[in-house]
């Protein structure tokens, strides 16, 4: 059986920056992986005892990069790296440790992010499709823009200030959010996201973002509706990793 044992994780450098790795006691699935981005707050999967039972339970290799408050965006934040960005990043020496991790040329990998990583997994998968089919956000920080907008009068302001550091203002942020990367012919075959209505912040963004997939006739699953008191992520969490197992599975149907 998959251990909940947090001794199964390990904390490395992958290009001089930190990553955790989770390794199951058994692989279930060889060849696959998921890729799990941080929220706004960096927390481990080990903060979530959901996130982290429900990781360990799907008996795969997950893989999460400290990527810091960059959004995972493609401009570069100098408090990151000086030699490249956060999208760079994910795009090379992320993805050729996830292959060395599953022993594959190019094997599974299932994005999955909470809050700004669940806009970096569905920014990524929209931008590129063809290394990300799979993305999976649970309440996604869509409308990233809206920190700079807004983050004086947020208890946790201060986190946006590295958007400040790359834009000049809102509207040159607003470009650059998730929805505005979809596009009409080219996108990733397996998204899911979920957003608790009682989420003032960024349940909007996620509402939009699903009625433009809905016009262009994109499938997609958004469980928008929800009117949870409890926390999100403790609520939809296997709902979120069972998407990915079920979609990883049928990618390894497919026939390129």
């Amino acid at each position: 059986m998959p251990t909940n044992d947090t001794t199964n994780w390990t904390c490395y450098s992958v290009v001089g920056h930190s990553c955790e790795l989770f390794m199951p006691t058994t692989i279930l699935e060889p060849g696959r992986i998921i890729l799990y981005l941080h929220d706004l707050q960096e927390r481990s999967p080990k903060d979530f005892p959901a996130l982290h039972k429900a990781l360990a339970s799907a008996g795969l290799p997950v893989l999460a990069p400290r990527i810091g408050r960059t959004w995972c965006l493609q401009q570069q934040l100098a408090r990151f790296d000086t030699t490249m960005s956060a999208e760079e990043y994910i795009l090379g020496p992320i993805l050729d440790e996830c292959r060395h991790i599953i022993g594959e040329t190019s094997g599974g990998v299932g994005l999955l992010g909470y809050d700004m990583g669940g806009q970096a997994a569905l920014r990524l998968a929209y931008r590129h499709p063809e290394k990300f089919p799979i993305a999976a956000a649970i309440a996604p920080a869509i409308d990233f823009h809206l920190g700079m907008r807004n983050g004086h009068n947020w208890v946790d302001g201060e986190l946006f200030d590295t958007l400040w550091e790359i834009f000049d203002e809102p509207e040159q942020a607003r470009q650059e959010t998730a929805i505005l990367h979809v596009h009409p012919l080219n996108w990733p075959r397996h998204q899911w996201f979920v957003s608790n209505r009682n989420d003032e912040r960024w349940h909007d963004g996620a509402v939009r973002l699903s009625s433009k997939l809905i016009a262009l006739g994109i499938p997609h699953t958004a469980i928008l509706d929800e009117n949870n008191h409890e926390d999100v992520m403790s609520s939809f969490v296997n709902d979120a990793v069972a998407f990915i197992m079920k979609s990883l599975d049928s990618e390894g149907r497919r026939v390129n």
